[in-house]
C-alpha cells in the first residue's frame, strides 16, 4: 500500500514537472495562429509580393534580416529595434550598417497584419514568414513556418558584432559559428545557398577580387570594373552574389563556386579543397537535394532560442518596445 502511495506521489510529481516544463518551454508550431489570426499568411504574402515586384532584390534583403536576427540571441525580432537611451541596437552593428535593409517592408507587413488581428502576431514571426515568402516568390521552395515566437524587449550591438560571421570568415570559423548555434556543416552550406539571390557591396568583396588567387580571372576582372581597388571609392557599388540568376532561387550559386566564381571570400571557402567541397558538388549536381536541405536548415535556424510562453512581448511597432 505504501509503495503504491509513493508511486502515486511520484507520478503526480512527474506530471506536474512535465506540465511546468511545457509551460516554460512552449514549442513553436506551424498552426500557432490558425485560430487567432487565420488570414495571417495571405495578408503578409501580399505585402512581400508587392515589395519584390517593385524591387526583386528585396526578397534577398528580407531573407537576410531573418538570418541576422536569429544569429544574435535567437529569433526574437531584436534586429528590428531602433536605438534607445537604454540600449544601442543591432541596426548599426558592423554586419548591418549600410547593408541591412527591408525594415520599411517589415513595418508594412506588421501594419497590414495589425489591421486584421491587432496585438496577436509578433515581429519575430513576421520575419520568419517574410523570409519564407521571399524564397517562394523568387522561385524557391515553400515550407510550413513554425510560429509562436515573441519579441525581445532589448537588443545588443555588441552581440551582433560578435555573432554574425563576416564575409572575410574562413571555413573553420564558419563551421564553428554555425555549430555553436546547433547548425551542422551541411546546414551551413545549404543556408549559404541563399546567396543564389541578392547583392553585395564592393567593400564586402574588394579584397577577394584584387588579392585572392582562387578566383576565375575573367570573373574578377568583371567585378573590378564596378569596384575600384582604392578603399573609399565605390564602396557601396553592388554586384550580384550569383552572377547567373541573381533574382531566381536555384542551385547556380554552387555551380559558381565550383567555377571559382564565389563573390565573397566566405562563399568560396565552401569550395576550396576543404571538408565542404563534396557537399557543394552534391548540391551543384542535384538541385532537389539542395532544396530539401535548405528547407530543413531554415526550419532549424528558426528554432534558435525563441522567446515563447510569457517571455518577451508582442510589439505593436516592430521598431520599439511597447
Amino acid at each position: 500500500m505504501a509503495s503504491a502511495s509513493s508511486f502515486s506521489k511520484f507520478s503526480l510529481t512527474l506530471l506536474l514537472l512535465v506540465l511546468f516544463l511545457g509551460s516554460t518551454n512552449a514549442q513553436l508550431s506551424t498552426n500557432f495562429y490558425s485560430k487567432s489570426c487565420p488570414n495571417l499568411f495571405p495578408t503578409a504574402k501580399s505585402v512581400v509580393h508587392s515589395a519584390i515586384m517593385k524591387e526583386a532584390r528585396m526578397g534577398a534583403s528580407l531573407l537576410r534580416l531573418f538570418f541576422h536576427d536569429c544569429f544574435v540571441n535567437g529569433c526574437d525580432g531584436s534586429l528590428l529595434l531602433d536605438d534607445t537611451s537604454s540600449f544601442t541596437g543591432e541596426k548599426n552593428a558592423a554586419p548591418n550598417r549600410n547593408s541591412a535593409r527591408g525594415f520599411d517592408v517589415v513595418d508594412n507587413i506588421k501594419s497590414a497584419v495589425e489591421n486584421v488581428c491587432p496585438g496577436v502576431v509578433s515581429c519575430a514571426d513576421i520575419l520568419a514568414i517574410a523570409a519564407r515568402d521571399s524564397v517562394k516568390i523568387l522561385g524557391g521552395p515553400n515550407w510550413d513556418v513554425k510560429l509562436g515566437r515573441r519579441d525581445a524587449r532589448t537588443a545588443s550591438q555588441a552581440a551582433a558584432n560578435n555573432s554574425i560571421p563576416p564575409p572575410t570568415s574562413n571555413l573553420n570559423r564558419l563551421i564553428s559559428r554555425f555549430n555553436a548555434l546547433g547548425l551542422s556543416t551541411r546546414d551551413l552550406v545549404a543556408l549559404s545557398g541563399s546567396h543564389t539571390i541578392g547583392q553585395a557591396r564592393c567593400t564586402s568583396f574588394r579584397t577577394r577580387i584584387y588579392n585572392e588567387s582562387n578566383i576565375d580571372r575573367t570573373f574578377a576582372q568583371t567585378r573590378q570594373r564596378n569596384c575600384p581597388r582604392a578603399s573609399g571609392s565605390g564602396d557601396n557599388n553592388l554586384a550580384p552574389l550569383d552572377i547567373q540568376t541573381p533574382t531566381y532561387f536555384d542551385n547556380n550559386y554552387f555551380k559558381n563556386l565550383i567555377n571559382r566564381r564565389g563573390l565573397l571570400h566566405s562563399d568560396q571557402q565552401l569550395f576550396n579543397g576543404g571538408s565542404t567541397d563534396s557537399i557543394v558538388r552534391g548540391y551543384s549536381n542535384n538541385p532537389s537535394s539542395f532544396i530539401s536541405d535548405f528547407v530543413t536548415a531554415m526550419i532549424k535556424m528558426g528554432d534558435i532560442s525563441p522567446l515563447t510562453g510569457s517571455k518577451g512581448e508582442i510589439r505593436k511597432n516592430c521598431r520599439r518596445v511597447n
